[in-house]
């Protein structure tokens, strides 16, 4: 594909609560046994995008561990692979990211020693599969300046947390607006970009000389009229995990046949990080209904509607419905979870009950002695 890519994975939301304490919401597990972020790499890969850069910066840890290989996504090729930027301060910059523009424009030498024309830039908190080429083809088309991924949410609630755009009947974006305080369109921005890359560089130079560093704000809003920005509007499922009822439908919604097969049977694969771990055991007496268990998991007791992530431990008449655990969490006997997200790490003593309201999953985090070392 003529284009490189950059995923935007360093920012982290108040929405989130205490899971993105301690991680970068693009390294937040999904399904089992996958990353936000590998939705992001896997679509690049599969749309033959060979050189890609992954901005980190808030809490990177985790996911700068996760993406210690270029070799899970088929980046590991002698022309392109998969970087990983993440702030550095250096004589001439002092500063962390300050926004989704200034994180590339402080690695704008990715984009100038590159060679392909165009480039595709995506968020690491949506989860999708889309073919990037067929975007590209579309912007080629219509000759746009920019192209920007959309998508119709129909009557959901919570738009304004979305930036939000109004189109023409040749799909060309009239007006764009950045979580507005009401919103007025059912249209949102699905955080994917396709643009030049000449002309990228040009717009973050002139961005930086006026200290303006958000992409959003300060390139597309600005630019909305002189530049000619069409929609390309995704018919397939689409999910942004920027709050934690968003991070809990979308768990939720991979217990469907349906999601299932769109992601894991059904055109290209979504790849990541492998862990040598063995198949998930169910014990004499358990009871499994309507749930994803991932690998290395063992479970003793009853498990309904829920995700149980990695290396995750369910004890004897333990009940655990409408949840998610996380990876390495221990669930000792006769204990009930209830619409909840268990974090990772986590120990629940004998006998715990911990339920959440339906539509406002309780986040438990419960650390003790397995981790208590001397």
């Amino acid at each position: 594909m003529k284009a490189v890519g950059i995923i935007l994975a360093g920012g982290n939301h108040k929405r989130m609560r205490e899971l993105s304490q301690t991680r970068a919401i693009a390294a937040l597990p999904v399904a089992g046994t996958y990353r936000s972020v590998d939705f992001a790499l896997s679509n690049m890969t599969n749309s033959g995008i060979n050189r890609v850069a992954v901005v980190t910066q808030y809490n990177a840890k985790s996911l700068n561990a996760h993406l210690n290989s270029s070799k899970w996504w088929n980046f590991g090729r002698k022309q392109g692979g998969l970087y990983v930027f993440n702030p550095i301060l250096t004589a001439d910059n002092n500063s962390w990211f300050r926004g989704t523009a200034d994180s590339i424009y402080q690695n704008i030498d990715f984009l100038k020693e590159s060679h392909e024309p165009y480039v595709v830039i995506a968020s690491g908190d949506c989860i999708y599969k889309l073919d990037y080429d067929q975007v590209l083809q579309y912007h080629i088309d219509r000759r746009a300046d920019i192209t920007i991924v959309c998508k119709n949410m129909g009557e959901m609630m919570g738009l304004e947390r979305f930036g939000l755009v109004n189109i023409d009947g040749e799909n060309r974006v009239m007006e764009l607006e950045e979580k507005p305080v009401e919103a007025k369109s059912n249209i949102v921005s699905c955080g994917i970009y396709i643009i030049r890359r000449r002309l990228l560089i040009e717009l973050l130079d002139q961005a930086a000389s006026e200290e303006r560093y958000d992409f959003v704000k300060d390139i597309l809003v600005r630019y909305r009229r002189q530049k000619k920005i069409y929609a390309y509007l995704l018919d397939s499922y689409w999910s942004n995990i920027s709050s934690v009822e968003a991070y809990f439908n979308t768990n939720m919604d991979f217990l469907r046949k349906d999601i299932r097969d769109y992601f894991f049977k059904e055109g290209e694969p979504i790849f990541s990080k492998v862990d040598d771990l063995p198949p998930a055991k169910f014990n004499y007496g358990s009871e499994v209904r309507n749930s994803l268990i991932a690998s290395g998991s063992i479970i003793n007791g009853h498990v309904e509607n829920s995700v149980i992530f990695k290396e995750g431990f369910i004890g004897n008449n333990c009940i655990i419905r409408n949840s998610i655990v996380l990876n390495d969490v221990y669930i000792r006997d006769n204990s009930v979870i209830e619409n909840c997200i268990v974090e990772s790490h986590s120990t629940i003593e004998d006998g715990s009950v911990f339920k959440g309201e339906e539509g406002n999953p309780r986040i438990v985090i419960e650390k003790n002695e397995r981790y208590n070392y001397k």
